[in-house]
C-alpha cells in the first residue's frame, strides 16, 4: 500500500540517515528510487525542497559534486570514532552479556549510515573476561538509582554459582533490606554501596548477583555523604577491612602503578636508596595484601603494625599450602 504523501519528508529524513554518509551521497535520482520503495512518488523539485526542510530542521545536510550532484548527512548526533570507542567499551564489558551486548551495538549501529555500520563490526578480545549471565543486571542498576534518587529502601535476593553453574540463594533465598547510598564500578563490575539493615553496617552488593531489586516505601536511612574518589582508593577489590593509615614504600620504577592505583593527587615522598613513601587510609583487606605481594621486593609495608602482622599472617597461612 503507497504511504501517504505527507510523510514524505519523515522518509527522507529516515533515507538520508541510514543511506548516505561523506562516502555514501545519493543523487537526486537515486533518492526518488528509495522514495518508491515506501511507495511515495516525488518529483525532481520537490526533493530540493524538503532537503532544505531537514536543513531547517536541523540536520547538516551537505552537497558533493563529481559527474553527478550527491547529498549526504555531514554531521551526527555520534561520529564514528565515538560509535567505535562505545562499541569496544560494550563488548569488553563483563558486567554486559553476550544478548546484551549485540542488542547494544545493534542500537549503536543505527546511530550511522548503513554503510558505516559495518565497521562497528569488530569483535574485542580481552584475556580471561567473561560474559556476565545474570540478563537483568543492567534492569538492577536502573531501579537502584530510582530508588537513591526516590530516597527509598530497597530489597533484593543474593545468589553465588556452585560448582554445576547454578545460583544459590544467601540466607535461604530470604531478602535483604538495604539503604542504596551509591554505586560504583571496579575490576569492570558493578557495585552497589548501601547501608544493611540487618547489620547497620556500610556493605558492598555485586549488581549483577542481586536478584528481584525492589524499591521499597521505606523512607532511606540518613547516612553520611561519600567521598566515593578516596573511598574507592581505600576499598581494594570492593573488599570491607578495618581502615588504618598505612605507610608505604616503594621503588621508584613503580610511580606508574602507583598513580594509576591511587590516583594523581597522591603525594610521594623521595627516600633513600631510590625508593618513594607515600601514606593513604587502606582497608586491610587480602585484596590489598595481595596487591602489595605481587610488587616483590620493590614493595614493602612500614605500619601500622596491625598492617605488618596482617600481612605476616597471609604469607604463614599461604606457605602451609606448599609444605613439602
Amino acid at each position: 500500500m503507497p504511504s501517504s504523501p505527507k510523510l514524505k519528508s519523515l522518509y527522507l529524513m529516515k533515507i538520508m540517515l541510514e543511506k548516505t554518509d561523506a562516502q555514501n551521497p545519493l543523487t537526486v535520482a537515486e533518492i526518488i528510487s528509495e522514495l518508491n520503495i515506501y511507495g511515495i512518488s516525488a518529483e525532481r523539485k520537490a526533493i530540493y525542497n524538503d532537503l532544505d526542510i531537514l536543513r531547517e530542521f536541523g540536520i547538516e545536510i551537505e552537497t558533493i559534486k563529481s559527474k553527478t550532484v550527491g547529498y549526504y548527512v555531514a554531521s551526527r548526533q555520534f561520529d564514528l570514532t565515538e560509535l567505535k570507542l562505545l562499541v569496544d567499551a560494550v563488548q569488553s564489558s563483563r558486567f554486559i552479556t553476550l544478548k546484551k551486548s549485540q542488542e547494544l551495538i545493534q542500537k549503536l549501529s543505527s546511530l550511522t549510515s548503513t554503510a558505516l555500520a559495518k565497521q562497528l563490526k569488530r569483535q574485542i578480545y580481552v584475556s580471561g573476561r567473561a560474559k556476565s549471565s545474570n540478563e537483568s543486571a543492567l534492569y538492577n542498576v536502573d531501579a537502584i538509582y530510582a530508588a537513591i534518587n526516590d530516597g527509598k529502601k530497597i530489597s533484593f535476593k543474593y545468589f553465588d554459582y556452585d560448582l554445576r553453574k547454578n545460583r544459590v540463594f544467601r540466607k535461604n533465598g530470604s531478602e535483604y533490606k538495604a539503604t542504596p547510598i551509591a554505586m560504583t564500578w571496579s575490576d569492570d563490575k558493578y557495585y552497589l554501596i548501601a547501608l544493611c539493615d540487618e547489620h547497620r553496617e556500610i556493605r558492598h552488593y555485586r549488581v549483577d548477583r542481586m536478584y528481584t531489586v525492589t524499591e521499597l516505601d521505606d523512607v532511606a536511612d540518613v547516612t553520611e555523604p561519600l567521598d566515593m574518589a578516596k573511598y574507592n582508593k581505600r576499598v581494594f577489590g570492593m573488599y570491607n577491612g578495618e581502615l588504618v593509615c598505612a605507610d608505604l614504600c616503594f621503588d621508584n620504577s613503580l610511580v606508574n602503578i602507583v598513580l594509576d592505583q591511587f590516583g594523581s593527587d597522591i603525594f610521594m615522598i623521595a627516600s633513600e636508596g631510590g625508593y618513594f613513601n607515600i601514606k593513604t587510609d587502606i582497608s586491610i583487606s587480602p585484596v590489598f595484601l595481595g596487591w602489595m605481594f605481587q610488587l616483590g621486593r620493590k614493595a614493602h609495608i612500614n605500619g601500622p603494625e596491625k598492617l605488618i602482622t596482617a600481612m605476616q599472617k597471609l604469607i604463614d597461612e599461604n606457605l602451609e599450602n606448599y609444605r613439602l
